[in-house]
């Protein structure tokens, strides 16, 4: 007895109410850090330099007098924190653009000439997958506006798909428009 397995509906994602544009509910972990603004790194920055500064502040009002090895193991834990805490705070300053929660206009302009580039070399939108659809599906509902909740649970999206909850009909009608007009210029 053999049984017809019927495909799965695709389930378009839901689009959340943002004062900017969405421009990628599921950004790649590569594009979130290369979107990031200097602002962001600088940010994270001072996030990661806070757990060690406050140690040796802690440690100039009240020492801890725990002699001569016990102080670098806790600055190494504090260092280590402060890294940590920095890149994820950076990344989800980063992420916040994607989604349109926070003023994005250069992220669009990116993602843009991004797209246009990729269209224009005939090359995948949002990069080739070595997964399954189905697992590509998988791995893009796992993730999906996974930075919102990323101070509680450091999660990210590693996977190439084409789920991105947005019209990427308007990457092919700029490419079209550009090509266009390089054509009647020559």
């Amino acid at each position: 007895m053999t049984t017809q397995q019927q495909p799965r509906p695709y389930v378009p994602s839901k689009t959340l109410d943002t004062p900017y544009p969405l421009i990628d509910n599921d950004p790649h972990l590569r594009r979130v850090i290369r979107y990031a603004r200097p602002s962001d790194y600088l940010a994270g920055a001072a996030i990661g330099a806070f757990p060690p500064g406050m140690m040796l502040l802690w440690e100039r009002i009240a020492p801890s007098h725990v002699g001569k090895g016990g102080f670098p193991p806790i600055m190494r834990l504090a260092g280590a924190l402060g890294l940590v805490g920095g890149f994820l705070y950076c990344c989800e300053r980063s992420t916040m653009r994607f989604y349109g929660f926070r003023e994005n206009k250069r992220e669009m302009d990116m993602d843009m000439r991004e797209m246009v580039d990729k269209v224009k070399k005939g090359e995948p939108l949002y990069g080739k997958s070595s997964l399954s659809p189905h697992m590509q599906g998988v791995a893009s509902r796992n993730s999906r506006y996974s930075g919102v909740w990323l101070h509680v649970i450091p999660w990210f999206n590693l996977v190439n798909h084409e789920q991105h909850g947005v019209d990427t009909a308007k990457y092919y009608q700029q490419a079209e428009r550009e090509l266009e007009a390089e054509r009647t210029e020559s």
